[in-house]
C-alpha cells in the first residue's frame, strides 16, 4: 500500500497521541493509515558466565533454561505488541478512519522504518518511546536517527492530541525555506488552519519582500496566512510569538545532511524540539 500515513507505536504514554494525530493526518490527506509495532529481536537477557567449575551437563541445563526464558520473553512481547496494535486500530476506527492496517515487524525501529519509507507519505512518531526517560528533555536517540535516515515528512507528536488551528514556520528566505513554504502551501494537511510565517531579524525591505512572498504563496493556495518580522533572540522570539498566537503546531524544514545536523545538534531548532509540548512537522 503506497502513499500512506504510517504511525509507529509502542507501549509508551506517547502512543495515544501518535494514534490520534495519525488519524487526523490520514483523514486530512485522504490517505490510508497503518500502525506499525517493531519488536527488537536482539537478546534481552544477558547470558551468564557459565565458565569455571561448572560441569558440562550443568552448563547445558542452564543454557536450555536461558533459551526458554528468551523464548517466553519474545512470545510475551509479540502478544503485547498485538494488543497495542489492536487498541490503536480500534481508536482510529472510532476517529473515523476507514480500514486502518496493522503491521508487526522484528528488527530495530530505525532500520524497519527505513525499509517501509517507500510506501510512506507521512511518518508519525512520539517524542519519546517506551524505553526513554519520561522526565528527560532529551530527544531520544531513536528519533534522532529516524529524522536522519528516513527521507519522508515526519510528524513528532506529544502525548495528547490537540486539533491544529494555528501552525507556525520560522522563515529565513533561503532556498530551502522557500521550498518548505511551497510544501506547506500544497499540503491539504493544513486546510482550515491559519499558517503563521515568522522572520526573526531586522525590519528591512529584503525581509519584508521575503515575508510578502511567503504569505502570497500560502494565500494563493487557499490558506489563511499571517506573518511577522521580529528582532531578538531566535528561540525567545519564536517562543513569544507561539504563546501570543496560540500556536499548536510547529513546521520545520530538514533538507540534506547539513540541515539535519543543524536540526539535531545544538542550535535553536533542537532547543525548541526538546522544550516544545507541541507537535512538530519536519518537512523533507
Amino acid at each position: 500500500m503506497s502513499d500512506r500515513v504510517l504511525a509507529a507505536i509502542d507501549s509508551s504514554q506517547f502512543s495515544e497521541g501518535v494514534c490520534d494525530y495519525a488519524a487526523w493526518a490520514a483523514k486530512a490527506l485522504d490517505a490510508p493509515l497503518a500502525f506499525i509495532h517493531v519488536l527488537d529481536n536482539r537478546p534481552q537477557v544477558s547470558e551468564p558466565d557459565l565458565t569455571g567449575n561448572l560441569g558440562l551437563g550443568t552448563r547445558e541445563h542452564l543454557l536450555e533454561k536461558l533459551s526458554d526464558v528468551e523464548e517466553q520473553h519474545a512470545k510475551l512481547a509479540r502478544e503485547r505488541g498485538r494488543l497495542v496494535l489492536d487498541d490503536a486500530k480500534q481508536r482510529a476506527l472510532k476517529a473515523g478512519v476507514e480500514a486502518p492496517d496493522t503491521l508487526q515487524r522484528n528488527g530495530t525501529l530505525v532500520e524497519t522504518l527505513v525499509e517501509q519509507e517507500k510506501s510512506v507519505r507521512l511518518l508519525v512518531v512520539g517524542k519519546r518511546g517506551e524505553t526513554a526517560h519520561q522526565a528527560s528533555g532529551h530527544i531520544g536517540s531513536n528519533l534522532e536517527r529516524v529524522v536522519r535516515e528516513v527521507h519522508r515528512p515526519i510528524l513528532m507528536v506529544p502525548r495528547t492530541f490537540t486539533h491544529p488551528e494555528n501552525v507556525m514556520m520560522a522563515f529565513d528566505g533561503s532556498k530551502t525555506a522557500r521550498k518548505g513554504v511551497e510544501m506547506l502551501a500544497k499540503s491539504p494537511l493544513f486546510n482550515g488552519t491559519t499558517c503563521h510565517i515568522v522572520i526573526v531579524g531586522a525590519e528591512t525591505a529584503e525581509h519584508r519582500s521575503q515575508l510578502d512572498w511567503a504569505l502570497s504563496t500560502l494565500t494563493s493556495a487557499g490558506h489563511t496566512a499571517e506573518g511577522a518580522i521580529r528582532a531578538g533572540d531566535v528561540e525567545e522570539t519564536l517562543r513569544a510569538y507561539k504563546e501570543e498566537h496560540g500556536i499548536d503546531m510547529l513546521v520545520m524544514g530538514a533538507y540534506g545532511h547539513s540541515r539535519i545536523r543543524h536540526l539535531l545538534v545544538g542550535s535553536t531548532t533542537t532547543a525548541m524540539l526538546r522544550k516544545a509540548q507541541l507537535p512538530v512537522l519536519i518537512l523533507r
